[in-house]
């Protein structure tokens, strides 16, 4: 394999703002979010999932934060900054929901198909794995693109969960591992909102600093 395989250059957050290749993966990204939005909704009200409820709603999420970077991609870093705030407080104000979620379906008893979760799963790992990948170069932008990286990135990881509670509630024949999931998938969305979030103040900090400086 070559070295130039191995390399990863991640671009200046001025450069990115003006590269059509990014501007082109964020719509990409927004319009299969939006899609698998719409399946698993759909497939998650008829399994009866909370996990996969769960993971609809945060592709719904996904497709706004995308439609919010777009929106501010050419703007200047505070507003790029306060642009992440926003979406740093619906990660963690999606966080938050699932957990109320899980918690309520602990009293209904419902068993979710296990079949519709595990295919369902899989093209959702196989749709974040996609974005993950097309946004990997620019995982250390500004607070901005980085909402977008580690949300993707959280997404495939919480797919994979999504997979294996389809195995446990196949194998136990409860839905417990269904909102074993939930709870994971609610607690990855609440940690990447609050890194998203302090991020974001970091550099409204820094613009303030800066701003304060000048005579």
């Amino acid at each position: 394999m070559s070295a130039h395989c191995c390399e990863h250059d991640t671009p200046r957050p001025e450069t990115i703002a003006h590269l059509a290749r990014y501007r082109r993966i964020l719509w990409i990204a927004l319009l299969l979010n939006a899609a698998m939005f719409v399946l698993e909704l759909g497939a998650g009200y008829r399994a009866g999932s909370v996990s996969l409820l769960a993971d609809a709603i945060d592709f719904a999420g996904d497709a706004l934060n995308y439609g919010v970077s777009l929106a501010v991609l050419s703007a200047a870093l505070v507003w790029r900054a306060r642009a992440a705030l926003v979406k740093a407080a619906s990660m963690m104000g999606f966080g938050l929901f699932v957990l109320g979620r899980a918690g309520w379906s602990v009293f209904t008893g419902v068993l979710p198909d296990a079949t519709t979760m595990g295919v369902i799963g899989l093209c959702a790992l196989a749709v974040n794995l996609g974005v993950a990948w097309m946004l990997y170069a620019f995982r250390e932008g500004d607070a901005n693109m980085r909402s977008v990286w580690l949300c993707s990135r959280n997404d495939a990881i919480g797919n994979l969960a999504v997979m294996a509670a389809a195995l446990g509630v196949l194998g136990t024949g409860t839905a417990w591992p269904d909102l074993a999931v939930a709870a994971v998938m609610a607690s990855l969305a609440l940690h990447g909102g609050w890194q998203v979030w302090r991020h974001a103040r970091s550099e409204l900090d820094q613009d303030g600093h800066g701003h304060g400086h000048v005579h």
